[in-house]
């Protein structure tokens, strides 16, 4: 072979684009569905509506090495099953449990949140992002923490 360079530059380029983010995570097709655009908001489109209690929550002053956790309430406000599709924590300290099945209208639902603090000292700020098939179809959870 003339130019074992190239192949191996391409199989290299490869590698590592099939290893970067490819999380499998089933996508419902509602997701993609989404009756808003440009022209505006159309209020009279079946769309979920994810609600929480709370998007932020302060655990106050820990000790190294506790795991701890909170269930973020929320509730589907809108006119159409919600899916949540995955949650995406801002560091591997903290990780989200999320309901897999779909949420009714007017049904509640829980999203816990865990954090390891092991290894981690002073003031603590993690988020969490929900990806659902609501408009916007991202939403913000926060965690705070003084780990001592």
């Amino acid at each position: 072979m003339k130019h074992p360079l190239i192949l191996l530059s391409f199989l290299f380029t490869v590698a590592v684009l099939s290893s970067c983010g490819n999380r499998e995570r089933p996508i419902d097709t509602d997701i993609i569905k989404n009756p808003n655009s440009a022209q505006g908001y159309d209020e009279s489109a079946k769309m979920p509506k994810i609600v929480f209690e709370t998007d932020m929550h302060d655990f106050g002053q820990l000790m190294a090495g506790e795991v701890i956790s909170y269930s973020f309430k929320f509730t589907n406000t809108g006119n159409a099953d919600l899916v949540i599709s995955g949650c995406d924590a801002s560091c591997g300290c903290t990780v989200a449990d999320y309901p897999r099945e779909r949420i009714a209208p007017g049904k509640t639902g829980y999203i816990t949140v865990s954090f390891k603090s092991q290894g981690m000292s002073g003031q603590q700020l993690k988020e969490v992002v929900v990806a659902s098939n609501t408009q916007p179809s991202h939403t913000k959870l926060r965690i705070s923490a003084t780990v001592r």
